[in-house]
């Protein structure tokens, strides 16, 4: 049972460059210690599910592989897998939408590129549909009705601010009693959660460079963000974040200090959220490609298979790190999941 606790030249682009280098050194830096300052799901289990997708030379993918071709390593230690399914299993899936302000303007085409995305799914796939803006709602459970999904979408509304962090823990929850099924989140937002931004400003209100800014903020010491990152850990949960435009630093005309470092660490977490997980930041350039990055989404699902397995020896829930590898049997083969988890 598990339990969860919510609680170049162009001087603007390069000054983003060097702001997202910096924050993403800090996320690779501050996560081991922030661990010691969240919340995490409490599991009666050890298992650790994967979802592992593989590919060629060329990163085509490769969809007709067994259990046989896999092998799984947990600090440099061979596992034994436990269970497997092929590429083709179904998924439980958790479509959340960003209804805040930021969105307001696109709303119909928003709805339409989600359309598109339920129609690339399998038959077989559970979706449950949840919107943020002030407020989480879930406008519809977990089902195979691609009517219900669809009307849920349609009557996505709202306004106001974005709470991003906490859509996707409540997602987490419904998540968690799906069983042994597949999992993943789709969420589509700009990233600027209203309690970050108001924590990122704070932190850099007396910076005097852009540089300086990103430093002070610490996206990855967030409790939010960890929270997230450790409950998706227990439940073998992979995060595809659709990043829209409007969360863009690069789109920034002529940025403060304040709003580098607030734009540069909600993208990092977007990043973080997929790096941590096996997903995938999808960044949307142009709002008329989001039907497509959509779609692309749906297709990656399509190639992850999911393994598990249980830990061998006698492995303390220490709080430590764990490093996970998997190799695929044909060595020109290259296999992609989570790095590792905090031993919770």
């Amino acid at each position: 049972m598990i339990q969860f606790r919510l609680s170049s030249k162009n001087p603007v682009r390069s000054s983003f460059c060097t702001a997202l280098a910096l924050a993403l050194l800090c996320l690779l830096a501050v996560s081991a210690r922030a661990q010691d300052d969240i919340e995490t799901v409490k599991v009666e289990s050890s298992v650790v599910q994967l979802n592992v997708g593989v590919v060629d030379k060329q990163g085509r993918s490769i969809i007709n592989l067994t259990r046989s071709d896999f092998v799984v390593f947990e600090d440099d230690v061979q596992q034994k897998i436990l269970s497997f399914e092929p590429a083709t299993a179904p998924f439980s899936l958790v479509l959340i939408l960003d209804m805040s302000g930021s969105t307001n303007s696109f709303r119909p085409m928003l709805k339409q590129s989600a359309f598109r995305f339920l129609d690339a799914l399998s038959p077989e796939d559970r979706v449950a549909v949840i919107s943020f803006n002030d407020k989480i709602e879930t406008l519809t459970d977990f089902t195979t009705d691609h009517k219900k999904m669809a009307y849920a979408i349609d009557i996505a509304e709202g306004k106001g601010g974005t709470e991003l962090y906490k859509a996707l823990n409540v997602a987490l929850q419904k998540l968690s009693q799906e069983g042994k099924r597949r999992k993943a989140i789709v969420v589509l937002t700009d990233g600027l959660d209203t309690q970050l931004r108001k924590t990122d400003r704070e932190a850099s209100i007396n910076a005097q460079t852009d540089e300086e800014a990103v430093a002070t903020t610490k996206p990855a010491a967030s409790q939010s963000l960890n929270t997230v990152l450790n409950n998706a850990d227990k439940i073998g949960v992979t995060i595809y974040p659709l990043a829209l435009p409007s969360g863009d630093p690069k789109r920034l005309a002529i940025p403060t200090p304040q709003q580098m470092a607030i734009y540069t660490s909600a993208r990092a977490r977007l990043q973080a959220l997929a790096d941590r997980t096996g997903g995938r930041l999808n960044a949307i350039n142009r709002l008329e490609d989001m039907g497509r990055l959509y779609a692309e989404v749906a297709a990656d699902l399509r190639t992850l298979y999911s393994v598990t397995y249980q830990p061998a020896g006698e492995r303390t829930r220490d709080g430590r790190w764990r490093a996970i590898r998997v190799e695929v049997a044909r060595t020109e083969l290259l296999a992609r999941t989570r790095p590792g988890y905090f031993a919770r």
